[in-house]
């Protein structure tokens, strides 16, 4: 049977099958309790029918583990991700639809073995950092109701944190798939800018869009962007690129050198204690044999400021314009206004700014001649609901000035914990950052990183499980 206390790390519970000490049904069963018994945190909105979540534990026998990579793992989608079955909400009611079929991404982890338990809060239309704009109710921080769970991918996130599954997906175009991962004490892996199919996502700006992964480890996350990568033809933004190993190659055997943006350039917006969180991570990255290297941040400030100051705010608007036309009273107040701002964008300030990004993406090439990984902050403040729901817009972009900048500049990333704000007792976290298709490094550095933090797993309080082979990338 599944304990209330027992982890649903992956490797921990891949070996609990295969030693017969419990089952599908069992870890189901085992969830359905959790889920009886936790507070409302608004993490669902809307889950697998328990009768059909039990049939599917059923359909999965001890023989088709050895050719099912994700066995019994039960795992969330955010809900802008189409599952047949289950209505894609965006959390806006009125935008509600059935779809006909499932995404290709939730597709192939189904086809591996894993369990869908449902799917989760959101800001809406994936426009926030902070996860509290959504009629379902904001999605509280997994250690502290009072704070922020981190946005759009709250429920994802928190569903991670707080032990309801294995691993989670959501999207990331501005840093929904890491700021939640940081606030929450989970893994958030950003891949390249179409590695991981995003049909059947309802898009924020398309051009940007990820799909990203929550886990409880690294090696958690690397296993399922194993499952999930690969091109899609019937996606237009998909792209061609060598499939991730099964299994991290070594490093390399020279020290890997890491980017920090040069003294005073590192913004901890009044949170001293983020400075000091921060200091203690490089120095972990030195011990394993980093070289720190200072840059100019300059211009990954100014790409940032690209996303929401520039003309990308009318792939907001081009989404769901004709939704806005129709029912502009159903959408979330502050998401209604940024992203009517969208239609007011002219075409020469899409193309000055396409531009600018082109020449900024260009003064930045040599900054990678020097540096294996850039290393940053996910965020360097965790503000209270009250305090966001007061001061919405400002509060927002302080959150996203370490991660508006990566899709634009076509980055992969890593968001690991790393310690906690010693203020208020909650998770910090750090990101690793390097150009496209740099998954297996970043992996490879951020799990020897986030072992030598010497932290539990999200809320769960449970231990990382010691480091094997098959559960961990090797170093």
């Amino acid at each position: 049977m599944l304990a209330a206390t027992d982890s649903l790390e992956q490797s921990t519970l891949r070996e609990r099958y295969r030693r017969g000490d419990t089952t599908p049904q069992d870890v189901v069963s085992g969830i359905l309790q959790r889920l009886e018994t936790a507070p409302d945190d608004h993490v669902w909105i809307s889950r697998v029918p328990d009768e059909d979540l039990m049939a599917r534990a059923r359909s999965l026998q001890p023989q088709d583990m050895a050719n099912s990579p994700l066995y019994g793992l039960p795992f969330a989608v955010k809900d802008n991700i189409d599952v047949d079955g289950l209505p894609t909400t965006a959390a806006c009611p009125a935008f509600s639809y059935w779809p006909a079929e499932t995404a290709p991404v939730v597709a192939k982890l189904l086809d591996a073995g894993a369990m869908l338990i449902g799917k989760t809060n959101m800001d809406q239309f994936a426009t926030g950092l902070v996860g509290t704009r959504t009629p379902y109710g904001p999605v509280p921080n997994a250690f502290d109701p009072a704070y922020i769970a981190g946005g759009s991918s709250a429920g994802s996130a928190v569903a991670v944190a707080s032990g309801y599954v294995s691993f989670a997906l959501g999207t990331d175009t501005a840093g929904s798939g890491r700021i939640p991962a940081a606030f929450n004490n989970v893994v958030g892996l950003k891949p390249t800018r179409g590695m991981v199919s995003t049909r059947g996502v309802v898009p924020a700006c398309r051009s940007l869009d990820c799909v990203s992964i929550f886990a409880m480890s690294v090696p958690n996350a690397w296993e399922v962007l194993n499952v999930v990568a690969g091109f899609d033809p019937g996606d237009p933004f998909s792209r061609a690129h060598v499939a991730p190993s099964s299994r991290c190659e070594p490093p390399a055997p020279r020290p890997f050198r890491f980017g920090l943006p040069a003294s005073g350039q590192l913004q901890a917006f009044g949170h001293p204690t983020a400075e000091a969180q921060f200091d203690q991570a490089v120095q972990r990255l030195v011990a394993l044999g980093g070289e720190p290297v200072d840059i100019d941040f300059t211009a990954f400030i100014e790409t940032a400021r690209l996303l929401y100051e520039g003309p990308w705010i009318a792939e907001r608007y081009v989404a769901i314009r004709e939704f806005m036309a129709a029912h502009a009273e159903a959408l979330y107040p502050v998401t209604r206004d940024i992203i009517a701002a969208g239609a007011a964008v002219q075409g020469p300030d899409v193309y000055a700014a396409y531009y600018r990004l082109k020449a900024l993406r260009r003064a930045i090439e040599p900054v990678w001649n020097r540096i294996d990984v850039l290393v940053t902050p996910t965020a360097s403040s965790l503000f209270t609901i009250a305090e966001v729901e007061a001061d919405p817009i400002r509060l927002n972009t302080q959150l996203g000035y370490y991660t508006n900048f990566m899709n634009l500049l076509d980055l992969s990333a890593i968001a690991i914990p790393s310690g906690f704000f010693t203020d208020h007792e909650l998770p910090f976290g750090i990101t690793l950052a390097a150009p496209a298709f740099s998954e297996a490094l970043l992996c490879r550095i951020g799990a020897r990183v986030h072992r030598a933090a010497g932290l539990g797993m999200g809320a769960t309080g449970c231990a990382m499980p010691p480091r094997t082979e098959d559960a961990e990338c090797p170093s």
